[in-house]
């Protein structure tokens, strides 16, 4: 079996097909990973959901911020925003389908034979696996119950932005979701800052990239994630491993054949 690991697609299907039949990708025997972000910017989010639903078992998947926007705007609790192309997949027949298959889908994926972890925005230095898997739990839990509309109304803002065992209720609720599918920068006590979107080296002081502050995670694993674009997948430390490379800014999509550790592209083609 194959692993094949994924950046954020942002409704690139032509050139998510294209990357997968680079490597040969067969949904029967080989696993695919995805960093989250399958819609939004690009144009054919539709496909691209309809098309990793059908993969089934084969997907391990997580979250990012612009798929929970997608179920929020589903939900009538946020604005359809023009920019991020999705008016076509909101009046699809089958929309109801494919929202609750998405909102089913997981914050973290983490395989312990591997020793990998993923999640979109990558793992608060502030939090050890013990806190980030029961944190994620609780969003997914929610996320996937018929009340599901009570996350999503909670779930924009910036605060709580410092984690502490207190932390109760929608606020705890809120963190888990910015420091899981939206978080770049901490302050050096781990600290969120949800302002800062500059790149590594434009950010002011003391502000770091949350991969750079010491983490709490074992270092056998390798934690692999998304949502940073303006990385471009370099500048991090052995492995912590960013894979969104802005394929729907005219960049590249980009996978990671995780037993031979190596990369292949698809530049964007449209």
């Amino acid at each position: 079996m194959n692993t094949y690991l994924i950046g954020d697609v942002h409704g690139c299907y032509n050139e998510l097909c294209s990357l997968l039949k680079k490597v040969a990708f067969n949904p029967y025997q080989d696993e695919l990973w995805l960093t989250g972000d399958l819609v939004a910017r690009g144009p054919n989010s539709l496909d691209v959901l309809r098309y990793v639903k059908s993969l089934g078992r084969c997907v391990r998947m997580v979250l990012g911020n612009h798929d929970l926007h997608l179920i929020a705007v589903y939900a009538g609790i946020s604005p359809n925003k023009p920019k991020d192309r999705l008016t076509s997949l909101l009046n699809e027949n089958n929309v109801v389908e494919l929202i609750d298959w998405l909102r089913c889908q997981p914050l973290l994926q983490i395989d312990e034979k591997k020793k990998l972890l993923m999640s979109h925005a990558g793992i608060t230095p502030q939090w050890d696996l013990k806190t980030v898997k029961m944190c994620a739990s609780q969003v997914s839990a929610i996320l996937s119950s018929d009340n599901y509309h009570l996350l999503l109304n909670c779930m924009y803002g910036d605060m709580p932005n410092n984690w502490t065992s207190n932390l109760t209720g929608l606020a705890r609720l809120r963190f888990s979701i910015n420091a899981l599918t939206k978080m770049r920068f901490c302050f050096p006590n781990g600290q969120l800052d949800m302002i800062c979107k500059k790149d590594p080296h434009s950010a002011p002081t003391p502000l770091q990239p949350w991969f750079l502050i010491p983490s709490k995670i074992d270092r056998e694993y390798t934690m692999v994630f998304g949502h940073w674009a303006s990385l471009a997948g370099k500048g991090t430390p052995d492995k912590i491993i960013g894979l969104d490379t802005g394929c729907c800014w005219g960049g590249m999509l980009t996978l990671l054949h995780w037993e031979t550790q190596q990369y292949y592209v698809q530049k964007s083609i449209y």
